[in-house]
């Protein structure tokens, strides 16, 4: 039996996350109300329901892939004795299995769950989550070097989470906020994305620390990685744009590929720093 030796580091940045999800990230889905989200569900025209249900479904799938995949990854730390990340990383998959429950909760007792949600799996979103999400995750279970946990955080903590699933909140907002309708579903997203703010913090923090303790060569891999997924991200968004020859509730596609492009450099940025070093 392996246990550390030496007190916890609590000024590290792993530690710092773990106060603030202990604070912040204690709710539970089962206590917010819905009652007026199905209200305003039933008053939403066909076309609304199906953009609404569209993006729901996508985050729905999001979430429980992220959900399932990130296991390997809190294996290749633990067994590397990081013990300040794998105590955050604990929260981290509890806070991702709350967001499924969130989700599924809503589809259930808001939009009836209709099912056949399949058909929102357009090609980009099925390569990211089918194909590249869990290939990469999975990889560690054979291969923990530096360069494969790079492309799995890339993946998961980047892309997936960085760019798509911050595009995603930005989408709600500009449905739920800007028509006001769904108060309990807006509720979700914030609490969500302040979890999410967290897990993206601990993603820089390792891709940083793996460029810090092996040098260019990672550095060359998350730059490769990052090319290699950003087409699917924005592949995804302009799926389902395509899927509809007038967007409802004013849904700009220009609006959001920005935002996801701004996103990308903005993590691109704050890991190309270190690299610089």
């Amino acid at each position: 039996m392996n246990t550390t030796t030496r007190t916890l580091d609590r000024d590290s940045l792993p530690m710092i996350l773990w106060a603030k999800a202990k604070k912040l990230g204690v709710w539970n889905p089962a206590d917010i109300d819905l009652e007026k989200d199905r209200e305003d569900w039933l008053e939403l025209t066909g076309q609304e329901r199906e953009t609404l249900l569209h993006l729901t479904t996508l985050f729905t799938g999001g979430e429980e892939a992220v959900t399932v995949d990130l296991l390997p990854l809190i294996s290749v730390i633990a067994a590397e004795g990081r013990i300040e990340e794998e105590v955050y990383l604990t929260s981290f998959l509890w806070e991702e299995a709350k967001h499924v429950d969130a989700f599924h909760r809503f589809l259930a007792e808001v939009t009836g769950d209709p099912g056949h949600r399949e058909r929102f799996h357009s090609p980009s979103y099925r390569a990211l989550f089918f194909d590249e999400l869990p290939g990469a995750l999975n990889e560690l279970r054979t291969d923990s070097s530096p360069a494969a946990q790079a492309r799995a955080s890339v993946t998961y903590n980047l892309i997936v989470e960085g760019v798509l699933a911050e595009t995603g909140y930005h989408a709600y907002h500009a449905m739920l906020e800007r028509n006001a309708i769904m108060p309990g579903m807006l509720e979700i997203i914030a609490r969500l994305k302040t979890d999410e703010s967290r897990h993206i913090a601990y993603g820089v923090h390792l891709l940083s620390r793996l460029v810090e303790e092996n040098g260019e060569d990672i550095w060359m891999v998350i730059q490769a990685r990052m090319a290699e997924l950003l087409p699917l991200a924005i592949g995804v968004i302009s799926e389902i744009f395509d899927r509809y020859e007038d967007m409802a509730f004013g849904l700009d596609l220009a609006e959001f590929t920005d935002f996801a492009t701004a996103q990308f450099e903005s993590r691109f940025k704050r890991i190309e720093r270190v690299s610089s070093r």
